[in-house]
């Protein structure tokens, strides 16, 4: 069994590259695979491996930037390792909205997943999706509004829509994309922003399924590609030919070919790069019949 960490903290960081010189080799010793993102405002990342080594690399990078608690944290188990290898980035910003924001804004307002169904459900509040827009097909809120952004950048512009009196309750994966956007729109004078508190992972998790309000399944950026309710794995796969999340109704679609298209790309694919994907798919059926790993991995990169 392999545990998952999911995590974020937003504090002034120096030191990146020694943090990821050091902690690369921590990856690799501990067979810990994921990302982790940082830079000079925070870290974000989600790892999996052993639950001792994932103990120990938590209590690693506390010590190493010297706080106590993470500003949010999710974990969850998985009978198979999600990720292919291990991973440390060096960014601007742990999430790109064109400026910084060095800690966590203490006047933020989270609301637990016990009390999210609530602030739904009021008349005058505008659900935000905050993630990107292929991520809100494969589920999202009862009426959640997606702002149709494949790119976090261009949040600031749709923000622009609102009242600054307006009503915001936002949500994304694990809340770090939240409270980027939460702090971004404090500090232009919105003073009625609420989000959910460890984000759809949180609620998943904790809400049963029978009093939910949340519709479909949840993407993940790994080799699970979807989880439903207390984060069980879900039923979508990826297109290798569009690298997008696939339901099983879409796979029923005559544009469907296993390895080679889906009905969002079938008909936006040339006819070279079908016969090259089709002679791919038939490398890995080979290589399947012979026992042998294929190079290719169908992940989302």
């Amino acid at each position: 069994m392999f545990h998952i960490f999911s995590f974020y903290k937003f504090k002034k960081l120096k030191n990146l590259k020694s943090f990821k010189k050091k902690f690369i080799n921590i990856l690799k010793f501990n067979s810990i695979r994921g990302t982790i993102i940082i830079s000079h405002e925070g870290l974000n990342g989600t790892i999996s491996g052993k639950s001792l080594n994932i103990q120990k690399i938590i209590k690693n990078i506390k010590s190493f930037y010297n706080f106590k608690n993470f500003d949010s944290e999710n974990h969850s188990d998985c009978e198979f390792q999600p990720f292919k290898k291990g991973k440390i980035k060096i960014k601007n910003e742990v999430v790109p909205i064109g400026k910084q924001f060095y800690a966590n804004n203490s006047k933020n307002c989270y609301i637990e997943p016990s009390k999210w169904n609530n602030l739904l459900k009021q008349k005058d509040v505008h659900i935000l999706d905050v993630r990107k827009s292929f991520e809100y097909h494969v589920g999202t809120f009862k009426g959640a509004k997606n702002p149709n952004l494949d790119n976090f950048r261009d949040f600031p512009k749709y923000f622009k829509k609102f009242n600054k009196n307006s009503k915001i309750a936002m949500f994304c994966t694990g809340g770090v994309r939240c409270e980027k956007a939460s702090n971004y729109l404090k500090r232009k004078g919105f003073n009625n922003v609420f989000q959910l508190k460890g984000g759809i992972l949180n609620y998943l998790k904790n809400i049963n399924q029978n009093s939910s309000m949340w519709k479909g399944e949840c993407y993940v950026f790994d080799n699970r590609v979807s989880v439903k309710h207390k984060l069980k794995i879900g039923t979508y796969s990826i297109c290798s030919g569009c690298r997008k999340p696939i339901s099983l109704n879409e796979k029923k679609s005559e544009k469907y070919f296993e390895g080679i298209s889906c009905p969002k790309c079938h008909d936006k694919l040339s006819v070279s790069q079908k016969e090259r994907f089709t002679m791919r798919q038939k490398q890995i059926i080979d290589a399947k019949k012979l026992g042998r790993n294929y190079f290719f991995k169908k992940e989302y990169q």
